[in-house]
This record gives C-alpha cells, structure tokens and sequence, in this order.
C-alpha cells in the first residue's frame, strides 16, 4: 500500500466524519436509573372503577334480596365520593370523573332499591308467620 492511497483513505474518512460530527446534536445524558413510574395523564382512578362495579352488583343483588344492595350501595357511594374528591385534587393526573359520579349515584339507587326489598320482605315475612286471633 502507498502512501498516496493511505492518504486518500485518512482524507475520505476525515471528511465523512466531520460531516457526521455537525449533524449530531447536543448531548444529553441518560435518564436516571430505573425511571420514575408515573401514571399516564387522565388514567382512570381505580376507586372510580371499583365503585361502579360495586354499585352495579349491589343493584343485581338488591333486586331480589335487599340486603347486599343496601351493603354494597353503601359501599359504592363511599367509593364514589372518595374518587371525585382525589381526582379533583389531582390536578388533571387522575381521569374518570364520570365513572366515580355514576358509581356514586348508582349507590345510591342500590341503597335505595335494596332498602325498598328489604322492607317488603319483612312485611311478607310478618304477614306469614303472624298467628290468627283466637277469639274470632
């Protein structure tokens, strides 16, 4: 090999990496290890979730049976007004507003609808077990 061509070589490598050097921008350094978990802007806030799945099994069950709907209404109200509260003070972090209303006031009518059950039944429950007078 020649010196010429050795220099041809170191000239066509300065230039392309020159070239190279100008097109790479700032350098900035790795982010820290292990990156920080942040939930996704406006992710949907589990107690939300939970209260409405609440509120929907305590209405299932409230139909027939009153009681559970009475518990589990309760339950889904609390779940829901919590909700609202901690995705109000999230400041745009926390999403599902609409779910933790809807849980919260279907709560409500869980409570109510099982409350309404458990009430027929105790009167059904009275009228069948009451004993006739005697002196009739």
């Amino acid at each position: 090999m020649t010196i010429a061509a050795f220099s041809e070589i170191e000239t066509s490598h300065l230039e392309v990496g020159s070239s190279a050097a100008e097109a790479v921008g700032p350098w900035h350094p790795p982010p820290s290890y292990p990156p920080p978990r942040v939930k996704a802007p406006g992710s949907t806030d589990g107690r939300a979730i939970g209260s409405l799945i609440t509120a929907i099994v305590g209405i299932v069950l409230g139909i027939p049976t009153g009681i559970p709907g009475m518990v589990l209404g309760t339950i889904a109200y609390f779940l829901g007004k919590s909700s609202v509260s901690r995705i109000d003070s999230s400041q745009g972090a926390l999403g599902g507003r609409g779910v933790a209303v809807s849980g919260w006031v279907f709560g409500v009518v869980a409570m109510a609808i099982g409350s309404v059950v458990t009430l027929v039944w105790l009167v059904v429950v009275l009228v069948a077990t009451a004993q006739p007078s005697a002196g009739g």
